[in-house]
């Protein structure tokens, strides 16, 4: 089986907050960092498996601390475990105060990337050996994340099929 070290998806995005990227409360408003974070984190995943990848769920986004225009937002993100043809790929959002320089956790997420071959099949991806106390951490609770994304999973699909699909007006 095919394995490659967690540093090697590791991925990077610092930007600026403008004040066209924040909300009525004058911070960083939160579907603008959640498409930061889906970004970066689909890049880490087609660093892993070197395969196209499609987001299968956004299990978490955790907004810890408001993002200010004062501010840069630096995303860190790498893939943390594997399955079969999936990816849990984890991402830290690091705020530093442009003036002080002072740095905080604003928001951290996981993720589930599926890959794909040539023709949108899923594909078996490398395992992933963590080196990092971070990342030894993070792939070590792993797969009890997984399990709440099944039982998650498996709880959202019930619910679908009580939904109705008219429209209102209907």
């Amino acid at each position: 089986m095919e394995q490659r070290f967690a540093r090697e998806s590791r991925c990077f995005k610092t930007s600026r907050i403008f004040p066209t990227d924040v909300n009525n409360h004058n911070t960083l408003f939160g579907g603008k960092l959640m498409s930061y974070i889906d970004d970066i984190a689909s890049i880490a995943a087609h660093k892993h498996c070197r395969r196209s990848v499609v987001t299968a769920s956004t299990d978490s986004v955790d907004f810890l601390s408001p993002i200010h225009t004062s501010d840069s937002v630096c995303l860190e993100s790498f893939v943390t475990w594997t399955g079969k043809s999936s990816m849990e790929v984890f991402v830290k959002v690091v705020t530093e105060d442009l003036k002080t320089g002072a740095r905080k956790i604003a928001a951290t997420s996981f993720l589930t990337f599926v890959a794909l071959d040539d023709n949108k099949v899923p594909v078996e991806v490398p395992q992933v050996i963590p080196e990092t106390e971070e990342e030894t951490k993070l792939h070590e609770s792993a797969p009890q994340r997984a399990e709440m994304r099944r039982m998650r999973r498996v709880e959202s699909k019930k619910l679908a099929g009580f939904f109705t699909m008219k429209y209102p007006w209907e």
